[in-house]
This record gives structure tokens, C-alpha cells and sequence, in this order.
């Protein structure tokens, strides 16, 4: 790899916030807590700098680390299904994507959001089948566990994550002493560190590891070693549900010489692995080669992923797409997008808003056109939505969505603002619309997109606006819902100017053609200039629900419009309240910093919020989160104030939130 894809890793020291406490350490002061890293054994010489801790892998114990309550994820991955393809060009069963994102610096990367909503909020989780938490640095560590909040929202959408094994160029500080410490034996033979890494993608809740070998100057010994070493890791990683990927970089004899293909140099580490990130390197002579190969060998050309380096360019960036999609023929291979975070960091520092980012991130995965049922065909970026089908996890009831994308500049509750404190925490993201923003109309169209100035609950709802000529349907979600005769959708929705008529848009049929409306009936709910909950209850014969939208009337053609949606649910009659969880407790406490820890509630719960209750008797949001823990930084006193008063509550599915469970804590 290029020296300039290592620079985000490189100043990750500089981004640091504070030290962390070592793994084998209980706090005793309540320090934050942050995503874990470690060196595989050794660490470098000298001391670390400021904000980093260097940690060994071979001597982590689940039971010895503290943040570890912090780091578990606790949503199991969603099985997901694929529906009518958004249009002609969108295949299923044939290339796959592949995401691989840094979220922040390798030390000091917070364990469950920031104080800020300037945060790569990836929600196209649609269109991607695996999520590699890149990172690492010599300086710093090398091995990455993926952070709570993304493993949560990537599992909510159906999407495995992997941890990051990154032994780096000898440029970029990489020794060869870590790769022998990898793979180092043990007296038996084995490998004492594939059993500790699949110990902690198991203790983590993530789903197994991307090994990125590119430390230069082994020999045909160490190449053994490495293949031994990930043949151990696949069969341990195999019997735990984990997926083992491999980089093309070290090669069958230790060297590193990147391929740029599946040849002989790294066959014998793709056969030992789930699939293989082909370096960037690959021509349309190679992937051909590469596609015949891996059939060769009794495998799918599509678990080799195509490297596409996006850091720099975007949607910008050159890539010969015929080489790898070709629009005539079948897909040669899947596609490995390497940064598409560039998507929040091409923005200046002072439009990194979340809607800057979100209409940036729309036009990357869906394409110039921003719908996609209307691809661009002059597009230059053949964007994912374009060329691979999508999925969605909507196949059960009880479920509901606020459409929060996981950040936000304030927090609403019921339409009412509870903090307002910018934030960003993606395990609180729903599960949202698959297809952004398909709009099915013969008028003029309406721009769609997520708003943060208003919401019903959480950081964003969906705004329609812009001049209405003709009825226009927007398609919401994909489905598989079973239809029973107790079965309801409710519409949370509110008009801001101009006039419609709103109704709830229910198929329970697949459209005629790719890109074609699904087969909707039309159910009409009672527009409102304030939030307003409309209930509507399925009328039919048992089935199953495969589509839900909206359709917008105008009832003055041609004239603008501002209608929004705050929520969706669809439900039986009953409405189960989540039991609330116990022992709500300070585990560390330094002045108005806290480690607070509980129970988890029994049942099912969706995730936790915790406010503080203020001597006027009002509620302040103070964050949410899935884990059964929760750092709370910089409170003070209020006025005349002997005591912080906190309530913490589970939520349901539904949003229907448990009896508070109280703590005091005195000043």
C-alpha cells in the first residue's frame, strides 16, 4: 500500500483524549472508557505517548478488563433478506461490498460516542456485507477491537463486523518481531494468540478478523508460521460463528509483495480463510484470472474483494468498473471499498454537520441521481445502489423506527427537546429506510432527507419538501411482516407548510418490474400541522406485509410543501413495557465524572436512556446506550443542589420505556 493511506493511522497518538487505564487495572478513578487495542505480545521500546496505553493481547483476561462492560456489543447479527431489486442494474447473488472504515484514532477512540455530532454516521448498511474496523499503528497498537455502538447498529442492519490485525510496513514503524509474536507457538505447537483472538471477538460481541500482514523481510519459515497461524484462527474462529478475512500482502515465503490477484503467492492463505481483500493492484486480466481460480478451487469469485481505495477521492475516484461489474456480464468479483468515510472528511472542518454529511453520503452510495429507482446512466461513480441489490432485517413485530441515524445537534423525546447538547452514539440508530430516497411520482419530484433541526424522538426525522404537482410515494421500508387480524402501523407525521393529503402506503405484493412501485394500497391518515400519531389497523386475510411508504397529495398543486415523518411502528394490539433493569450503581466517581454500571433488564430491551432529574422536577436526557454501563463526564452541581438525582429506564422495541430505576449521587 501507498505511504498516504497510512496518515490517518499515524496521527492517531495526536488525537488521543486521555491515558486509559491498563487492562489488568480496576478504576479507581472514573476514567472514560475507549475502544481496545493492543500489541500482539512485546511492546515497543521507550513510553508511550501522550493518551496512549500499550497493551500486550497475549496477556488480556476478559475478566480483568474494565471497560469491558463498555465494549460488549449486545445485539445479535439480524438475518436479512433480499427484496425486488431497485432497478434493472442492481444484481443479487453476485458481488458483494466490503467496508473498510477507521471511526477515529486508534488510542482514545471513546467506548460509546461523543459530546458531538461530527461523526462518520455510516447508515447504508443496505448495500454492505462486511464491515472491517481499520486502524492500528506502531505507535499506538496494532490489533483493533471494533467499539460497541458500531458492532450494535452494523448488527441491527444485518452487517458482520470484523476487528483489524494490522502488522504495518516497516516504513510506517512495523517490526518484524510483532509478526513472530503472532504467530508464536506454544509448547503443544499451537497458537496462543488465535485462541485469544477469537476469545475477544467472543467476549465483544463482534464478528471476527481482517489479518493485514505487511511487515517486510521474513523468510519461507515465517510464511509457514503465518499459514499455520491462520488455519488455527479460521477452525477457532469457525466454531464460534466467526469470519477470518485475509489481506494480499505477505506471501507464501514471508515476503510482502502485494498480487493484486489470487495466484500461487497467496492461494494457500485464501483457501484458509472466509475471503481475501485483492490489493488494489488488480487489472482486468488479473480478476479474470482471479475469477477462474477461486472456482478452481470449489470457492465463489465473490469472496474475493476488489480493493477500490476511495480516502481520497470519493465518488470522484477513477476505477475501471467494468473490470470488476461489468454492466453486460456476470460480476468478476466483489468490491472492497477502502475509506469511503471520505464522505464526512472531504467536508471543511465547519460543514461537518450531520446534514452535510448525510447529503454527501447519500450521493456516494446511491449515485448522482439521489434515487435509487432512477440511476444516473452518466454517472462516472457506478455507485453501490447502482450495482448491487440491497437488503433489509424488517421481518418481525414488533417494530418501529424514529429514523435517528445514531447523532445529532439535540435529543428530543415526544417532540420535546431534552437536551441540547450535540451528540453522536450509532448504537441508538434505527433501522432505516434501505433505499434513500426512492420517490415514485409523475409530477415534479420533492427533495428527501434526514433533518436535525426537528425530530420526534432521538436526533432526526425524514423531511419531504419542495413543490408538489402530482401524488408522490415515498418508499420507507422493505418488509416481511407477518399480517394478523390485531395487527397496526402507526404513522407519527406532522405538515410544516402547504397542504396534503396523507396516507400510509401497505403491498403485500412484489412490484411488477426493478424500479417499479410496489403494488401499494392506500390507507388515509389525518393530516396534522402539529406531531400527530395516526393508528391504522390492517384490514384482510392473514399475509405478509412486503412494502411500506407514504403518499403525499397536494391539495394546492405546484404550491411548496414541508411535511415530516417522526416514527413508524408496526405492532399487534398489545403493547409490552419492558421490565426495568436493577442495581443501578457508581462504579467509579471524580467530581462530576461517573462509571455508573447495572443490571440488565430482563426480557427483551432495545437499549437503555439515562437522565437526571432536576430540582425544578424536569427531565435532562444524558445519553442512551445498548450496554449495561454508561461514562457520564463534566456534571455539576445546579444551584442550591446537594445531590445529582438520576433515573435510568430500558426501552422496548416500541419505544415504551420501563419504570425508573433511581440513584443519588451527593456532591
Amino acid at each position: 500500500m501507498t505511504p498516504t493511506r497510512r496518515t490517518v493511522l499515524l496521527a492517531g497518538a495526536a488525537a488521543a483524549l486521555v491515558p486509559a487505564l491498563p487492562a489488568t487495572a480496576a478504576p479507581r478513578a472514573a476514567t472514560p472508557p475507549f475502544a481496545s487495542y493492543w500489541y500482539p505480545d512485546s511492546l515497543p521500546e521507550g513510553t508511550p505517548g501522550p493518551g496512549i496505553t500499550w497493551r500486550s493481547l497475549k496477556s488480556w483476561r476478559a475478566e480483568d478488563d474494565p471497560d469491558l462492560a463498555f465494549n460488549a456489543s449486545s445485539v445479535p447479527l439480524a438475518a436479512r433478506f433480499t427484496p425486488a431489486p431497485a432497478n434493472a442494474t442492481a444484481r443479487a447473488g453476485q458481488a458483494r461490498i466490503q467496508s473498510l472504515v477507521s471511526f477515529g484514532p486508534t488510542a482514545g477512540n471513546p467506548s460509546q460516542g461523543a459530546p458531538t455530532a461530527d461523526f462518520y454516521a455510516l447508515s447504508h448498511w443496505a448495500y454492505i456485507d462486511e464491515l472491517v474496523f481499520w486502524g492500528g499503528s506502531s505507535g499506538e497498537g496494532l490489533i483493533l477491537a471494533p467499539n460497541a455502538p458500531i458492532v450494535d447498529a452494523a448488527h441491527r442492519h444485518g452487517v458482520p463486523v470484523l476487528g483489524n490485525v494490522f502488522l504495518p510496513p516497516v516504513a510506517y514503524g512495523g517490526q518484524l518481531r510483532w509478526t513472530r509474536d503472532l504467530v508464536q507457538k506454544d509448547a503443544a505447537g499451537g497458537h496462543p494468540l488465535a485462541e485469544r483472538l477469537v476469545a475477544v471477538a467472543e467476549a465483544h460481541g463482534f464478528d471476527g478478523w481482517f489479518v493485514n500482514a505487511e511487515t517486510g523481510g521474513g523468510d519461507a519459515a515465517l510464511g509457514a508460521d503465518m499459514l499455520s497461524f491462520l488455519r488455527e484462527l479460521k477452525t477457532r474462529a469457525a466454531a464460534k460463528g466467526q469470519r477470518v478475512t485475509w489481506y494480499d500482502a505477505m506471501t507464501v515465503n514471508g515476503t510482502v509483495s502485494w498480487q493484486g490477484a489470487l495466484d500461487g503467492q497467496n492461494e494457500p492463505f485464501f483457501r484458509t480463510s472466509d475471503d481475501m481483500f485483492v490489493d488494489f493492484r488488480w487489472s482486468a486480466n488479473s480478476l479474470v484470472s482471479s475469477a477462474s481460480r477461486a472456482e478452481q478451487l470449489g470457492r465463489s469469485r465473490y469472496d474475493l474483494w476488489a480493493g477500490v481505495d476511495v480516502e481520497a477521492g470519493g465518488w470522484n475516484t477513477p476505477v475501471r468498473w467494468d473490470a470488476i461489474v461489468p454492466r453486460d456480464g456476470a460480476h468478476l468479483a466483489s468490491i472492497g471499498l477502502y475509506r469511503p468515510e471520505w464522505t464526512r472528511n472531504h467536508l471543511p472542518a465547519d460543514r461537518r454537520d450531520p446534514a452535510s454529511f448525510h447529503a454527501a453520503d447519500d450521493r456516494f452510495w446511491t449515485g448522482r441521481s439521489l434515487d435509487p429507482s432512477r440511476p444516473d446512466g452518466t454517472d462516472p461513480w457506478r455507485a453501490p445502489a447502482v450495482t448491487v441489490a440491497d437488503r433489509s432485517t424488517v421481518t418481525s413485530v414488533p417494530f418501529a423506527s424514529s429514523f435517528n441515524t445514531g447523532h445529532g445537534l439535540r435529543w428530543f423525546e415526544d417532540g420535546v427537546i431534552t437536551s441540547d447538547t450535540p451528540w453522536n452514539h450509532l448504537g441508538l440508530q434505527d433501522r432505516l429506510p434501505s433505499r434513500r430516497w426512492v420517490v415514485h411520482t409523475e409530477g415534479s419530484r420533492p427533495a428527501v432527507s434526514f433533518d436535525f433541526e426537528d425530530a420526534w424522538r432521538g436526533g432526526s426525522s425524514v423531511l419531504v419538501d419542495g413543490e408538489l404537482t402530482e401524488p408522490a410515494v415515498l418508499d420507507l421500508y422493505a418488509t416481511r411482516l407477518p399480517r394478523t387480524a390485531g395487527t397496526v402501523v402507526e404513522l407519527t407525521h406532522r405538515t410544516d407548510s402547504g397542504r396534503v393529503r396523507v396516507e400510509l402506503a401497505v403491498a403485500t405484493g412484489e412490484p411488477d418490474t426493478p424500479g417499479a412501485a410496489p403494488p401499494y394500497r392506500y390507507v388515509p391518515v389525518r393530516a396534522s400541522d402539529a406531531w400527530h400519531t395516526s393508528t391504522v389497523r390492517l384490514t384482510g386475510p392473514p399475509g405478509t406485509v412486503r412494502a411500506l411508504g407514504v403518499r403525499l397529495t397536494p391539495l394546492d398543486p405546484g404550491g411548496p410543501v414541508r411535511w415530516r415523518l417522526g416514527a413508524l411502528a408496526v405492532r399487534t394490539a398489545s403493547r409490552a413495557t419492558p421490565a426495568a433493569p436493577t442495581g443501578l450503581r457508581v462504579a467509579a466517581a471524580s467530581g462530576g465524572d461517573l462509571r455508573l454500571l447495572w443490571n440488565p433488564a430482563r426480557g427483551a430491551v432495545r437499549h437503555y436512556t439515562l437522565h437526571r432529574r432536576l430540582p425544578d422536577g424536569t427531565r435532562r436526557f444524558l445519553g442512551g446506550t445498548c450496554q449495561r454501563a454508561f461514562f457520564v463526564a463534566g456534571l455539576e452541581p445546579e444551584q442550591g443542589e446537594r445531590a445529582a438525582r438520576f433515573e435510568l429506564r430500558a426501552v422496548g422495541e416500541l419505544y415504551t420505556s420501563s419504570a425508573p430505576v433511581t440513584l443519588t449521587h451527593a456532591w
